[in-house]
């Protein structure tokens, strides 16, 4: 036997690795040795439940649907600041042109004793030559009356008074009333608690001469954003839509018009003879309609001009008032009139404006079942990263917000506190909640042919805060050094 053979005969059998006491496809501190069968070395996807695509899709359908949202928003946002003079462009002039036209202004008023006598006292101090104002108030409301009445006898010469007795009663029809009596060939809507610059007519007159608009919309600002969490993004909404987003609008010659400080010439109100009085939103239908027909719409923003309004005293309130927004917005979409609009970019526009609501009641919807999955559900990891697609522009948002809030309490001279800038942040996620429970119950009203307007009540929350009303300090003197006068109390109605 040779030396090989003796050393192989003493060594044995070699070990093989399922031999042994062990598991098998187990080795010490290493763990499975088992490797999976396939082609690639991976096991076989199992095929999804149609459970598993049907919450795949959604959560896939949620995430897109927010970031394009997020992305729009943040750009129209973001429009007026896009360059020095875009921002500058926007704005009154500093040297308004001498008057050269007659102004009505409308004041429609339901319940709102406590806050529409003041306004029209306010009103009545306008610097411009040629106006007269006409509040509205129904023939049920003896309070209002009584309170309309009496700032009528206080301004004889520039206060008219007209008696709303048609049912059911609501803005629109109250409006279009008034508009028969009306005198100026520029027609100005105002709300009944509003804070009005008192040398704004001055400066939208002057606006026409310049443009040669149809219309003009002025800026609108709520101002009490420490009376709650949502008030504060309530506040915030205001001032990105009036000092950015609707000068996008505008240089899409397509508008929502806002509700308030917006003014029309005579001509085109007999046009459209008025506004409808069966729509929810008659100021965006307005917009539409004009746009449509290709009115000139001018949108001007200065700080110290905007009129000066308040939030919703409770949330109930602040519900109930987007929910007729939206309805308003869904009624506009099926009356069809964006569908004249003469460029494709323009009804494109104008679609995904108006089917707004129905876009954020989906992702209502779909929110509370990405949550579900997003906690308890397994997710591919593909389709996890995608969910998180939308944190980017979002945080995005919430930036920019901080620096508008910032902005905010810089030019209207508001104390802007941490507490408040922490109530924006934690206010992110529950105020995007509320934005889509409005819009489903917009749809479900909408469907239910439910078209009844829900009033938003005042209380003058902006006033508390600003014991002197006529207060626009900051750039009275910039235009008349004369109105100092009316600062210091006199209401004499201008100056006729």
């Amino acid at each position: 036997m040779t030396i090989t053979a003796t050393l192989l005969t003493a060594a044995g059998p070699l070990l093989q690795p399922n031999e042994g006491t062990g598991p098998a496809g187990n080795v010490p501190n290493r763990g499975t040795t088992d490797v999976p069968t396939g082609g690639s070395g991976q096991a076989p996807q199992a095929a999804w439940t149609l459970g598993e695509w049907i919450g795949y899709s959604a959560l896939i359908a949620v995430s897109v649907l927010l970031t394009i949202i997020a992305l729009t928003t943040l750009w129209w946002m973001l429009h007026a600041w896009r360059s020095r003079d875009a921002l500058k462009s926007t704005s009154f002039s500093q040297t308004p042109r001498p008057a050269a036209h007659r102004f009505t202004l409308l004041v429609p008023g339901r319940h709102e004793q406590d806050v529409m006598g003041q306004t029209l006292d306010m009103l009545a101090t306008q610097d411009h030559p040629d106006f007269e104002i006409i509040a509205i108030v129904g023939e049920d409301d003896p309070e209002t009356d009584a309170v309309v009445r009496a700032a009528a006898a206080r301004h004889p010469e520039l206060i008219k008074v007209v008696v709303d007795d048609t049912a059911p009663k609501n803005k629109p029809k109250a409006m279009n009333l008034a508009l028969q009596h009306a005198t100026g060939d520029i027609v100005g809507v105002f709300d009944a608690e509003d804070e009005v610059y008192p040398h704004l007519l001055t400066l939208v007159d002057s606006r026409f001469q310049e443009t040669g608009a149809d219309v003009v919309q002025g800026g609108v600002q709520l101002m009490n954003f420490k009376s709650s969490w949502w008030s504060l993004r309530n506040v915030l909404e205001y001032y990105f839509w009036f000092r950015s987003r609707l000068h996008f609008h505008a240089g899409s010659k397509f508008i929502p018009l806002g509700g308030n400080t917006v003014f029309v010439t005579k001509e085109r109100l007999e046009w459209s003879n008025g506004w409808d009085a069966h729509c929810l939103a008659e100021d965006c239908e307005l917009g539409v309609r004009l746009s449509a027909d290709g009115a000139k719409v001018v949108v001007a923003y200065s700080p110290e001009a905007v009129t000066r309004e308040e939030t919703p005293p409770t949330f109930a309130s602040l519900l109930k008032q987007r929910t007729r927004w939206n309805q308003g917005f869904l009624q506009v979409l099926g009356k069809g009139e964006w569908k004249k609009l003469p460029s494709f970019r323009q009804r494109f526009f104008a679609r995904y404006m108006l089917t707004m609501p129905f876009i954020q009641a989906a992702t209502g919807l779909l929110i509370p079942l990405s949550v579900l999955m997003i906690l308890f559900v397994k997710v591919p990891t593909a389709i996890a990263l995608v969910s998180f697609v939308p944190v980017a522009p979002t945080l995005m948002l919430l930036a920019v917000e901080v620096v508008g809030l910032n902005e905010f309490g810089r030019l209207y001279q508001e104390k802007v506190r941490i507490r408040d800038y922490v109530k924006l942040v934690l206010g992110l996620v529950p105020y995007q909640v509320f934005l889509a429970a409005a819009a489903v119950r917009a749809v479900v009203r909408h469907v239910k042919g439910q078209n009844g307007w829900e009033k938003t009540e005042h209380t003058g929350q902006h006033r508390t805060s600003q014991p002197e009303v006529v207060g626009f300090a900051s750039a009275v003197t910039s235009i008349a050094p004369s109105t100092e006068r009316e600062l210091a109390g006199t209401t004499t109605g201008g100056t006729r």
